[in-house]
C-alpha cells in the first residue's frame, strides 16, 4: 500500500468526480493508498477547501480523512526547513519524512528544491503522473 503525502492543491484537483485525479480520491477512500497527515496539514485543507467550496464541505472531507482507518496521523517533531520559498510547504515534507512516506505528490515547483538535497531524501511527484502509475495498477 503506498504511502503518501498530498499537497492541498492536488487535495482540490481529486475531489471533483469528473476529475481526471479522482481515481486518487478513490484509491484513498478505499484504503489503497495512505494518506499521511497531521493537524497543520487538516489545517490547511478545510481552510482552503472552505475557500473554494463551502465550511461544510471542507469540514465533511476533513472528518472523511481523519476518520479513515489508512490515514496515518504523523505528528512532527523535527522541522528541516528544507524550502526557503514558501516555509508553509514544510508541513508537507516534514510530515513525509516523519511519516516514511513514499512520495509528496505536489505540482508546486517549490518542492523542486528537494531533488537537490541528499538527506532526507524525498520523492516528489505531480499529480499527473501519480494517477498514470495508479492506473497501470489497476
Amino acid at each position: 500500500m503506498r504511502r503518501i503525502v498530498l499537497d492541498t492543491n492536488c487535495l482540490l484537483q481529486t475531489l471533483p468526480t469528473r476529475s481526471p485525479y479522482h481515481k486518487i480520491w478513490s484509491e484513498i477512500l478505499c484504503g489503497r493508498i495512505c494518506l499521511c497527515v497531521n493537524t497543520d496539514i487538516l489545517n490547511e485543507y478545510e481552510e482552503i477547501l472552505a475557500s473554494k467550496t463551502t465550511y461544510e464541505i471542507a469540514h465533511n472531507v476533513v472528518e472523511v480523512i481523519a476518520r479513515l482507518h489508512t490515514t496515518v496521523y504523523q505528528d512532527v517533531y523535527i522541522h528541516f526547513g528544507l524550502i526557503k520559498q514558501d516555509v508553509d510547504d514544510n508541513k508537507f515534507v516534514d510530515c513525509a519524512v516523519a511519516a516514511n512516506a513514499e512520495y509528496i505528490v505536489s505540482n508546486d515547483s517549490h518542492f523542486s528544491i528537494l531533488k537537490e538535497i541528499d538527506w532526507p531524501k524525498l520523492e516528489v511527484i505531480t499529480i499527473n503522473d501519480f494517477a498514470r502509475q495508479i492506473n497501470a495498477d489497476n
